[in-house]
């Protein structure tokens, strides 16, 4: 972990809560971590929930923000939301490119691409998420498959374009397993993405964040953030069960 830098913590809250849930869980962490020093925190909420993170979490240390956006600005897109409505409850983050989404949805990298602007768009600042399947990762080209998913988007708008931005590298065989990825693995993903931004691509960028995402939990927590790659983590199902949270946060402020 670099020296004198906050540690991210986002926490993707999936397709869970209600608006009984919410008000208490959200009152709870306001009062216990709004007291962390060395944390930026991100709640990304559901759509309908983001009235209730801003009305709770405003005038806090902690963030808010969404798991998805529109690739377009407006029109006759029923269902979608852009980045300018997503804006306009104070979000801060938003998530995009998720293997929930990209596979369940069929997303291309390019649509994905189109997303990421929006956000940069309005301000906010968007948390990519790349990975590989497990048959990827055995046959030894997860680097080919993360660099490609980068590559769409630094074609199309620059590399520059990941400065204010986060990559989160989240393995897909991970994701809800309860097997994470090794520090090992971690470590050297998030190595080969910097080196594959900054040093391929020649591009020295300003409040550029690498995390880790993949059955985070308060047992693995400190492993990871032992790492001197990781800038922090994209924790799932961990994040409504605000003990497991609570200690992941507390691993991450004191390692």
């Amino acid at each position: 972990m670099k020296k004198n830098k906050k540690k991210v913590i986002i926490a993707n809250i999936k397709m869970n809560g209600s608006l009984h849930f919410n008000e208490a869980y959200l009152a709870k962490i306001k009062e216990n971590f709004n007291n962390f020093k060395n944390l930026n925190i991100c709640l990304c909420v559901p759509y309908p929930y983001l009235f209730q993170a801003k009305k709770i979490l405003n005038n806090t240390k902690i963030s808010w923000g969404s798991q998805n956006v529109a690739k377009f600005e407006n029109g006759p897109h029923t269902g979608e939301v852009s980045a300018a409505m997503i804006k306009e409850f104070g979000s801060k983050y938003v998530i995009v490119g998720h293997s929930e989404r990209s596979t369940a949805y069929c997303e291309s990298d390019e649509n994905i691409a189109d997303k990421f602007k929006k956000i940069k768009k309005y301000n906010m600042t968007p948390v990519l998420c790349v990975g590989e399947t497990l048959i990827e990762r055995e046959a030894g080209i997860m680097e080919r498959v993360v660099s490609s998913q980068i590559e769409v988007i630094i074609k199309t708008y620059g590399a520059q374009v990941f400065e204010n931005s986060i990559i989160a590298y989240e393995p897909i065989w991970a994701i809800g397993s309860d097997t994470a990825a090794t520090p090992d693995q971690a470590n050297k993903m998030c190595n080969f993405i910097m080196d594959f931004i900054s040093k391929k691509h020649k591009c020295d960028l300003k409040n550029f964040n690498i995390i880790y995402g993949g059955s985070v939990n308060r047992k693995n927590a400190v492993q990871l953030f032992a790492s001197e790659s990781l800038d922090g983590v994209l924790i799932g199902r961990a994040s409504i069960n605000f003990d497991e949270f609570n200690q992941i946060c507390f691993a991450a402020e004191n390692n």
